[in-house]
């Protein structure tokens, strides 16, 4: 697999400039960008006591469909104390800031990953460290969407194809991000961040590789069932949740993402609870998506957000 190279420039939330467009993410370009990296040690915080994010969470939960999901306050209890083990580096708490002030729909959606995250980890992950690990890359997969113009997300109608490339450029720009800020490119939140629109059939982005990491497979289903499910600017209407399990189920059976992730979290939608591993997703499709949905409709170019 050749090395990625950068359609367009990756910046901090603070406008510092970390690579400019053109540059080619070599081993040595990721190890120059790592070492520039001479900021004294950041201060690290619990990520559930840093402003109103546990506040957020817990007012997101309250939202369909996800009140049926965590009615168990047991359950809510065990994933918050879980949750509470994951500390931040105070860019990345910043970052967050900037979209609970500029992109309130990015800043719900990484806030919501990380819950799903969490949850299907406890069923999926075994092992106490890599389950943290996996949770913590969570609220920070679209890290890199800083680096995309805000009028292009929050676009209400459809986009050029130049602007989706610049959306698609999030997943290489939260790469960089946090590859620099966590002062090492092999990290597994850079990593997961990377690869979270990949998919197992190599039919994803930026890459084209066939995803098989378990955990970053996690992050990609919590990822696409928040998105459906959530608001968004360019589909006045939420999907149903029968139609969202629809969707990552007929992506499931085209071989794009894992099925056990999607049984897992299937088995959390449902009233019954059946345990994950002995769920049955039935193949009945039922469901009705959003009439207006400019999601996947490229416009003409000529009159671009930027």
């Amino acid at each position: 697999m050749s090395d990625l190279k950068l359609l367009y420039p990756v910046y901090t939330f603070d406008n510092k400039s970390l690579l400019p467009a053109g540059s080619v993410l070599s081993e040595e370009t990721l190890n120059i960008l790592v070492s520039s990296n001479r900021d004294p040690d950041y201060q690290e915080s619990s990520l559930l006591q840093y402003g109103s994010i546990k506040k957020d969470i817990l007012q997101f939960l309250t939202d369909p469909p996800y009140n049926g999901i965590f009615a168990d306050e047991k359950e809510i209890s065990d994933l918050l104390r879980l949750m509470e083990n994951i500390k931040f580096i105070s860019p990345l708490l910043q970052s967050l800031d900037y979209f609970k002030q500029h992109d309130f729909y990015t800043y719900r959606h990484l806030l919501m990953v990380f819950v799903l995250s969490t949850l299907l980890s406890i069923d999926l992950i075994s092992d106490y460290r890599e389950r943290l690990r996996e949770i913590a890359a969570g609220p920070t997969h679209d890290i890199g969407k800083i680096c995309v113009p805000l009028n292009i997300l929050k676009k209400t109608t459809s986009v050029t194809q130049t602007e989706l490339n610049k959306l698609k450029h999030h997943a290489v720009a939260s790469y960089v991000l946090l590859s620099y800020y966590l002062r090492d490119a092999g990290h597994f939140s850079a990593r997961a961040a990377r690869d979270h629109h990949e998919k197992k059939d190599g039919s994803g982005y930026p890459r084209g590789i066939r995803l098989e990491d378990l955990m970053v497979e996690i992050v990609t289903v919590s990822d696409v069932y928040d998105a459906l499910m959530s608001p968004r600017p360019y589909r006045p209407v939420s999907y149903e949740n029968r139609a969202t399990c629809e969707e990552i189920t007929e992506m499931a059976e085209r071989g794009e993402i894992n099925w056990e992730v999607v049984k897992t979290l299937i088995a959390h939608v449902r009233r019954s609870r059946p345990q994950h591993d002995k769920c049955i997703v039935s193949k009945e499709k039922r469901g009705i998506p959003p009439s207006i949905n400019f999601h996947g409709v490229i416009a003409e170019e000529g009159n671009p957000s930027e």
